[in-house]
């Protein structure tokens, strides 16, 4: 059975299942987790806790032995079976199918896992474990729900603000889960619980925002100028390889010239997405943008690309920077003007 993170509280109020299994690749809301499946487990009895941290070499008949075994003061327990590399291997994947169809008693298992791909969430370990317990997938708060994400945070604190305040805030932590949650806790200090006004948000919040180069070409596509200077302002200040901003703004560049070359040639868009790899996710940006500009203005933006190219690699003079924030905001200008 799968659940969300944010159903978990409600869900363990009814009492704790024998199994759980938390995986994701956001560390604040695994944590999250996990901690309050550890607190429910001493609520209900479980004075002994056991920690498997599968490694190379790990005995997994260990973990099979011990399942087996009664606890130490005959008392409920906890067992953590830790997977940081998402890969049990063969014996593993077998000892977590025998693991699930053994549940020790009087034990409450939960299982720790980093993000897993479609490869590893269709393997018979993890169908095992979804099967049988109770599976929380914890992944990073989109862009769009930040605000929304915050708001409930501070609720939670006696804090309200209205949407600019929120989104004022969503801005200067996006990418940054844990600095997020840090600075939400700082206003519980600074602050008295009720209204939050945006003069004593800005006046309290750092801006601790981190983006990664593909936040750079949803900017672009979305064409939202200003957020285009404001991750490549970020991106610089963190030491981040123009060849790779480079590559992620021909990228998008070259994408949209060979949509618009195969919509020319009387292809249908959704096909031609399909072929050119674009994620179920970005399909509805792509296309938005595809539909705003014509091939002529996209390949002047891969000529200007290559020029780029030439001055990283020392062949051409220019300020790279500038040259980078130039495409960027002429592309965004260019998807964005018919």
């Amino acid at each position: 059975m799968r659940i969300k993170p944010e159903q978990l509280e409600a869900h363990i109020g009814k009492g704790l299942q024998p199994l759980y299994l938390v995986h994701g690749d956001e560390a604040l809301l695994a944590q999250e987790a996990a901690d309050l499946i550890r607190a429910r487990a001493r609520q209900e009895g479980c004075a002994e806790r056991e920690v498997f941290t599968v490694e190379r070499g790990f005995d997994w008949q260990a973990l099979l032995s011990s399942g087996n075994s009664l606890s130490l003061f005959s008392s409920r327990r906890l067992v953590e079976i830790r997977i940081p590399s998402g890969k049990p291997g063969n014996d593993g994947s077998q000892a977590l199918q025998d693991y699930c169809a053994r549940l020790p008693e009087d034990t409450v298992t939960l299982v720790l896992c980093p993000k897993l791909d479609k490869t590893a969430q269709a393997g018979k370990w993890f169908k095992a474990l979804e099967n049988t317990g109770i599976s929380v997938g914890v992944f990073p708060v989109e862009r769009a729900q930040l605000p929304r994400w915050i708001g409930d945070r501070l609720a939670r604190q006696g804090h309200r603000a209205d949407a600019a305040t929120l989104q004022f805030l969503a801005d200067q932590v996006e990418g940054n889960l844990l600095a997020a949650f840090q600075e939400i806790q700082k206003l519980a200090l600074i602050f008295p619980a009720g209204p939050l006004s945006f003069d004593m948000v800005r006046s309290a919040v750092a801006d601790v925002a981190r983006f990664d180069v593909f936040k750079l070409g949803d900017a672009v596509l979305a064409g939202d100028a200003a957020r285009v200077s404001r991750v490549l302002d970020v991106l610089r200040g963190e030491g981040e390889d123009p060849v790779l901003i480079l590559w992620a703004l021909a990228r998008e560049i070259r994408v949209l010239a060979r949509l618009r070359g195969g919509m020319r040639r009387g292809g249908h868009l959704p096909q031609l997405m399909r072929d050119a790899w674009i994620w179920e996710s970005r399909q509805k940006l792509v296309e938005q943008a595809v539909k705003k500009t014509s091939e002529a203005r996209l390949l002047q933006g891969l000529a200007r690309a290559a020029k780029i190219d030439r001055m990283i690699k020392g062949l051409a003079h220019g300020d790279v920077w500038d040259e980078l924030l130039q495409l960027g905001l002429i592309t965004t200008t260019t998807i964005w003007q018919e």
